[in-house]
Formats: C-alpha cells, sequence, structure tokens
C-alpha cells in the first residue's frame, strides 16, 4: 500500500484528492491547520478508515513534520496547504507570506533531513509534489496560452506567495537534490469549494435570491478545471513525472466571468426558479473591480498530455451542472462551512 502525507489534505482540492486516494488504496497521511477553508466534514466519508490518518497542525511545525515523516514513512508528500485566495491576499497579505511562503520553506527543510537519510531505495522512489497556481505567470492579452517556460509575472499578493514557493521548491531540488515536481493548474471548480470562489458564491447567493456581484465588466478570463481532473493529474505527475519539472495542467475551458454566472442562473433557473418568472440573471449587478484583478489566464497543457497521457476528462458544462447539483444537494455541509467569518460577499474591494 502507498502511503502519501498531504498538507493542506481538509481543503478543496485535497479533500477531493485524499478522498479518491483512500478509496484506491492508497493510505493518506493528511496534515491540515484547520484554517477558516479546512473542513472535516469534506472527509466525512474517510472519517473511521484505517487508510485515513488525520493529524491537526502546522506545516511550519518542523519537529511535527518531522515526526510524521519518520512514523509514517511516506513514498510521497503532496504539498496542497495554501492561502489561495487572492482578494483575501489584498486585505491581508502577511498570511500569505507566512503561510505560503514561509510555511513551504520550513516544511522543505524537514522532508529534506528526512529524504536525505533514506536508505538509497527509499530515496530514489520518493517524491515532492508541490501543487501551484498559473496566477505565478501573471496576465495574458487575447490571445496566447502559459507554458512551462512563461517567465514568472505575479500581480497579486496570493500570486507572489505562491511564486515565491514554486522558487523555494526549485531550488530544493538545484541545491541539494530533492527530487521534485510543481504542478501550475488553472481555476479549479467542483465540489468541496470553499463558498467565498466565484462559483459557489454565485449558487449560494442565488439561491437567497441576493445580488450576484461581477467585478468590473466581467469580461476577465479563466480556464476552468474540473477538480478531479485536477486530481487525476496530480497522480499522472507523481507517478510518471520527470524530476525537477514543472507541468501545467488546464481544464481547455476559457471563459469569461460573466458567462460563468450567466450558466450558472440558467441551471438554477431550471432546478430553483425564482418566483414570479424571474431569471437568475436579474440578479447579476457589477461592482467595482478589484486591485491588479489580471484580465486573463489561459493554459497550455500539452506537455501533460503529450509525455505522460494525461488530459481533462469533464467537459465545463458537464462539470458545472455536477457542481450545482451538488451544492443543490449539499446544503448543509455548506451551512457548516459558514462559521461568522464569512458571509458570502465579495472581498479585496476598493475601499
Amino acid at each position: 500500500m502507498p502511503t502519501w502525507l498531504v498538507t493542506g489534505g481538509a481543503g478543496f482540492i485535497g479533500g477531493n484528492l485524499v478522498l479518491g486516494a483512500v478509496a484506491s488504496g492508497v493510505r493518506v497521511v493528511n496534515l491540515d491547520a484547520l484554517t477558516y477553508a479546512g473542513n472535516l466534514d469534506t472527509l466525512a466519508a474517510v472519517d473511521a478508515h484505517p487508510g485515513h490518518v488525520f493529524v491537526r497542525g502546522d506545516i511550519a511545525d518542523h519537529a511535527l513534520v518531522a515526526r510524521l515523516l519518520a512514523e509514517y514513512r511516506p513514498d510521497a508528500v503532496i504539498h496542497l496547504a495554501a492561502e489561495s485566495h487572492v482578494d483575501r491576499s489584498i486585505d491581508g497579505p502577511a498570511a500569505f507570506v507566512q503561510t505560503n511562503v514561509v510555511g513551504t520553506l520550513r516544511l522543505l527543510e524537514a522532508v529534506r533531513d528526512h529524504w536525505q537519510g533514506l536508505e538509497t531505495a527509499e530515496r530514489e522512489a520518493f517524491r515532492f509534489l508541490h501543487v501551484s497556481t498559473d496566477e505565478v505567470y501573471g496576465s495574458l492579452g487575447d490571445t496566447g496560452r502559459f507554458t512551462e517556460a512563461t517567465p514568472y509575472s505575479p500581480n497579486s499578493p496570493y500570486a507572489a506567495s505562491k511564486a515565491a514557493s514554486d522558487h523555494l521548491v526549485r531550488a530544493f531540488h538545484h541545491t541539494y537534490g530533492l527530487p521534485t515536481l510543481t504542478t501550475n493548474c488553472s481555476n479549479n471548480y467542483g465540489p468541496y469549494q470553499f463558498p467565498e470562489k466565484l462559483i459557489p458564491l454565485m449558487i449560494g447567493r442565488a439561491l437567497a435570491a441576493q445580488s450576484l456581484p461581477v467585478y468590473g465588466d466581467g469580461r476577465n478570463v479563466r480556464d476552468w478545471l474540473y477538480v478531479e481532473d485536477h486530481c487525476a493529474a496530480i497522480r499522472r505527475v507523481l507517478e510518471r513525472g520527470a524530476v525537477g519539472e514543472v507541468y501545467n495542467v488546464g481544464g481547455d475551458a476559457e471563459r469569461e466571468n460573466i458567462e460563468v454566472v450567466g450558466s450558472v442562473c440558467d441551471l438554477l433557473d431550471q432546478r430553483r426558479p425564482l418566483d414570479g418568472g424571474r431569471s437568475h440573471r436579474d440578479l447579476i449587478v457589477f461592482v467595482g473591480d478589484r486591485p491588479g484583478h489580471d484580465r486573463r489566464y489561459a493554459i497550455d497543457a500539452s506537455r501533460l498530455r503529450d509525455e505522460l497521457g494525461w488530459r481533462a476528462a469533464v467537459t465545463f458544462e458537464q462539470g458545472l451542472a455536477r457542481t450545482v447539483d451538488w451544492y443543490l444537494g449539499h446544503q448543509a455541509w455548506i451551512h457548516r462551512v459558514l462559521d461568522g467569518s464569512y458571509r458570502m460577499e465579495r472581498i479585496g474591494s476598493p475601499a
């Protein structure tokens, strides 16, 4: 039975990865600090599973990470723990530096020390996979896509903190030989996503018949990736990726934000129509743009496809319908997530 140490495994992507891994026979040691976006309800299906060990703790706690590595001797560390919301990074960038930069450094130090003490066969098989974002590349114009060779040009405190963590991972490979892999993904969506992100935010507000705030003119473009496709990509890179390399992960599903919101409205019109024959689209309002709002992201995932044989299996239309249906069927999960510190608002807007 393979063993993984997963950081941030109670979050959105991490939770989906953990659930799938345990179901497929991987033993997962799940380290999560349970900040506002971490939610044990996501892991209810594996709560008593012998293949899942949950540990509440900080990736910056060297002693704790060292103990877990020594006790469970994982074949791989998959690093997803991060502060991940652009708007929150505008309001409070220090937390992003602490977790995404300092935390990643401390984690890398503990993993390096453990890896250096392994026997030869274990050392050669060991992997450290770092999950990052396309936001490190900055903003695109109307054409072109990010490749693994695109220069970094982060424009938000979140993106800058993730860029720094990417560079640290690269440095630990080139300096110490740590067998690292890095993935840079486009916008994820799907089950268990924290309600502050665009799609679940719009679903939640629409169900409450509240206004649907869209930044600027709504024409900012993102490449959308269904979370289960992303998890499949992570596993493929872990299994077949070349040590020290970077792989971009995208859903080949560019959409303007206003198009995404409109599609959510149309699905809800079919499933939960408003009174009086109104459309949920009538709730859309345009609000002031957030500072430094990147205009367009698009991922070229051809390296992942050509070298490792991965491609997204879920279209945006399929994934969005599945997502809307999941949120409609899991309202109790949403209510437990909303703990008073977040009330379905757009944050990070100009003062």
